[in-house]
């Protein structure tokens, strides 16, 4: 739906970004955490300290439910996605590891994986075909006698694509892998079974699909796994309080410090609009409106669309280029002008833009939200004829 930005209209096409609008559920909890209770959880005996404790437990529970995790302390909360990844990545490798990820990669995973290269790790970037989709056996074949991890982005934050997880964890099963998986694009917005993807660590964004807030997100470990991985943060985590070492069990030894629990309140809000709404119903919703706007650019020679030829194979983002026109003007162009907001570059992911032929000028990139209309994706097709036929 168009927002406002003082008078002015606008359609917001960043949703892979950030989502917005969010639910006015989201927006609800967060006043009625900081006004009604505001109390630090798990540092206080008191009732409000009691209340908040129990806000976060919820939200811990409305995201199981979700992941279909039977266990909702396996769910433990960062500021972002990134921060998830790390604590996965640089707490579980070591010197001589061997750690296989996808050509699609963001630099959330990337960045920690060449920081470990250095270290001594072992990294192998198994290659995806012209579309940045994976093939299963490629990465069978990668497998060596020291590989420990295989890491992959659920969905590209650059073309959408989606990648085969299921297969991809049953290959990681069958060889004795641990199988990491970044869902800050696909967590609320596909159907995601932790335990029948054979998932071990899944990392996911709380202000994307989820409807929360910006600085909330979390990592779901495997039980067995978490005196294995070596917290980023030591100190209070409001339990154990007589002792001095960091506690050895979920989600408390990788939550130390005071947590955001206003907006972990927001992210709860959303999961739980998630569950209501149907993740089923919000991919059919976003498939419709990427389908209509594949659909209609289709008719534009002068527009490369990259990634998946459907909606089907995707989320819904979509990058392309208009021909002789660079992706940071047009951007511009469709801000100033046409009062469409989107991203254009490299996404923080060079590597998915090597994959797909788009380095180093990037694309244009347009991530459809469950909110958006039917007219807004023709208005933004009126608008990439206008500027395409200058």
């Amino acid at each position: 739906m168009a927002g406002c930005e003082g008078t002015e209209r606008v359609i917001y096409f960043d949703n892979a970004a950030t989502s917005w609008p969010k639910p006015p559920a989201t927006m609800t909890a967060m006043v009625e955490y900081a006004e009604r209770i505001g109390g630090s959880p798990g540092r206080s005996g008191h009732r409000r300290s009691l209340a908040a404790g129990r806000l976060i437990l919820e939200a811990r529970e409305a995201l199981a439910a979700l992941f279909g995790i039977d266990d909702a302390l396996r769910v433990v909360f960062t500021k972002n996605a990134t921060e998830a990844l790390n604590i996965a990545l640089l707490g579980l490798l070591r010197p001589g590891d061997h750690v296989l990820a996808s050509g699609m990669e963001h630099n959330s995973v990337m960045r920690p994986l060449r920081h470990l290269e250095s270290q001594g790790a072992l990294l192998t970037v198994v290659p995806c075909d012209g579309a940045g989709l994976l093939d299963p056996e490629d990465v069978r074949r990668a497998i060596g006698p020291r590989s420990r991890l295989l890491v992959v982005s659920h969905a590209s934050n650059v073309t959408g694509t989606i990648q085969p997880v299921a297969a991809l964890g049953a290959v990681a099963r069958q060889h004795g892998l641990l199988f990491c998986v970044d869902a800050a694009q696909t967590a609320g917005a596909l159907p995601i079974d932790v335990e029948g993807m054979g998932i071990d660590l899944l990392a996911f964004s709380g202000h994307k699909s989820l409807f929360g807030p910006q600085g909330t997100g979390g990592l779901i470990i495997r039980e067995e796994l978490a005196g294995r991985i070596e917290p980023l943060m030591f100190g209070g985590t409001g339990s154990r309080s007589e002792r001095e070492a960091q506690p050895d069990f979920l989600p408390d030894r990788y939550e130390s410090g005071t947590p955001n629990t206003i907006g972990i309140a927001g992210l709860g809000a959303g999961a739980r609009f998630v569950l209501t709404e149907g993740v089923d119903r919000i991919r059919r919703r976003k498939e419709e409106l990427t389908a209509r706007f594949l659909e209609g650019i289709s008719s534009l020679p002068e527009v490369k669309v990259f990634g998946p030829p459907t909606a089907v194979g995707r989320t819904s983002v979509v990058s392309f280029r208009i021909d002789g026109v660079d992706p940071a003007t047009a951007a511009l162009t469709l801000d100033e002008e046409f009062g469409i907001l989107c991203r254009p570059g490299l996404h923080c992911a060079p590597a998915a833009h090597r994959t797909i032929g788009a380095f180093p000028r990037g694309t244009i990139r347009f991530g459809f939200g469950y909110f958006n209309q039917e007219e807004e994706i023709d208005q933004a097709l009126a608008a990439l004829r206008s500027i395409a036929g200058r």
